[in-house]
């Protein structure tokens, strides 16, 4: 049977080694799903909820495997993958509940005789598509809420860290969960594999978390049997920092979103905007932020930026700084790469419209600084952008923080707050970043259909 190997970051080493799934074991998947579905569908919300919870008890017994796990192959600090454990283990307990709660209505009939009711059902087996640089979260962002919804999944997690899912599954199982209910597919090829869910009416709803243009593609292939569609794709967020900031404390916000998982976030800030008035401050402190942080091994605790996950990431972070450097930019901290796929946290100045970091998603440790004078301005130079997942401000002024927060086209707004995801709250963008909601109710919306049911009284 074909396999191949997960390699560790860090190391280079192999970190373990997977089923190489092709698309006769993507046939067998959905056959498997397509069975399971009646029979999970006919589940109360309460057995599902009890299988939920079991679940999220395991994950959070097993937190530490599930963590090195992660950081062994994709590179978090194990600091944050601990986090990220926690986070996941949130997903499956806010749908555990969430799911008894997929309530219906009753609409005043417009005759005497007639009974009109709304009622929610699962929309069906369900095709999940997972990135790699949040194993464990991702998968439970949606597998969480499609589980609870009454729907089957099959999973393909990213080739670069598929273990972590693989071994939430296992997890699934020993909690009692059955296994056609919940399925992982490894795969080297997902062209291939992806392709017998496209083509198969029986799959009713793609969800996918990826590069802006992979979800286009998947969009329009999943448009041929209308299946419904979650894409949660790239992101380019701005930070804007205001002249009556708080510097320290808004240094440590555009820390907190720029440098976790070593920039290789959807949602961390890519473009910081800071009032003249008070740049000079702002840099100087986040110098020294910047020099502070600790990179080397993920598996040490006291590490908080490790290796980027491939050489095609590396590779694009070096292009950007370079580009921007060969354009005026001043890498006031950092600017160049390491060892093997370690990049250095890096500060830019001097940035200026033209250069590739303030048009592209870069996905690594890279803060470039750009200044501005007006509010109109700069909502003007966070909107100018085909992307809009979130964005982010810092204000001590009440009616700016709405005023400018309804003004930023995107779907998500920290205002004074660089971490706003949690499992109860929608998470999902606008325009090129996608379309449809995770977390909260949002999330089990997405995996239900809705059905009117209008009764005539004899």
């Amino acid at each position: 049977m074909a396999s191949f190997d997960v390699i560790n970051p860090a190391t280079g080493a192999s970190v373990g080694t997977v089923l190489n799934a092709n698309a006769d074991d993507a046939r067998n998947a959905i056959e498997g799903a397509v069975a399971a579905f009646p029979l999970w569908k006919a589940k109360t919300a309460f057995e599902r909820s009890n299988l939920l919870r079991r679940w999220r008890d395991l994950i959070l017994k097993n937190e530490d495997a599930i963590a090195r796990l992660m950081t062994s192959e994709m590179g978090k600090p194990i600091t944050e993958s601990r986090g990220e454990v926690k986070y996941a283990a949130g997903f499956v307990d806010w749908y555990a509940e969430e799911g008894k709660r997929a309530y219906g209505d009753i609409v005043p009939s417009h005759v005497a005789n007639k009974r009109l009711l709304v009622i929610r059902q699962p929309v069906g087996p369900v095709y999940a598509v997972t990135p790699w640089n949040f194993p464990a979260a991702m998968v439970t962002r949606k597998v969480a809420p499609a589980l609870a919804a009454g729907c089957t999944v099959v999973l393909k997690p990213a080739e670069q860290s598929p273990l972590t899912a693989v071994l939430l599954a296992e997890l699934w199982i020993e909690a009692g969960g059955p296994a056609d209910v919940f399925q992982v597919l490894t795969t080297a090829d997902p062209v291939a594999v992806s392709e017998p869910f496209f083509a198969d009416a029986r799959v009713r709803k793609l969800t996918f978390t990826g590069s802006t243009e992979v979800g286009k593609l998947l969009y329009a292939q999943a448009a041929r049997t209308v299946k419904r569609v979650s894409l949660e794709l790239g992101g380019h967020a701005p930070f804007l920092v205001f002249e009556d900031a708080e510097i320290a404390a808004a240094v440590a916000q555009v820390m907190a979103t720029k440098f976790r998982n070593a920039g290789q976030t959807c949602v961390c800030a890519n473009r910081i905007y800071v009032h003249e008035s008070i740049r000079d401050a702002f840099v100087a402190k986040m110098s020294d932020a910047v020099r502070a942080l600790r990179v080397g091994d993920p598996t040490d605790d006291t590490t908080q930026v490790g290796p980027l996950v491939d050489r095609a990431g590396l590779d694009k972070v070096a292009a950007h700084v370079a580009d921007a450097v060969a354009k005026g930019a001043r890498a006031v901290v950092g600017g160049q790469a390491g060892q093997g796929l370690f990049f250095a946290p890096t500060l830019l100045v001097d940035v200026a419209a033209g250069m590739r970091i303030l048009d592209e998603e870069t996905f690594g440790p890279v803060a470039p600084v750009v200044g501005f004078t007006s509010e109109a301005d700069v909502i003007a130079a966070a909107n100018n952008t085909p992307y809009g997942l979130a964005a982010y401000l810092w204000t001590r002024d009440l009616g700016r923080a709405f005023r400018v927060s309804e003004a930023l086209d995107y779907g998500i707004v920290g205002v004074n707050d660089g971490l706003p995801a949690t499992p109860h709250a929608p998470f999902g963008g606008v325009k090129a970043s996608g379309v449809g909601r995770e977390g909260g109710r949002w999330g089990l919306e997405e995996y239900l259909d809705v059905k009117y049911v209008s009764i005539a009284l004899p």
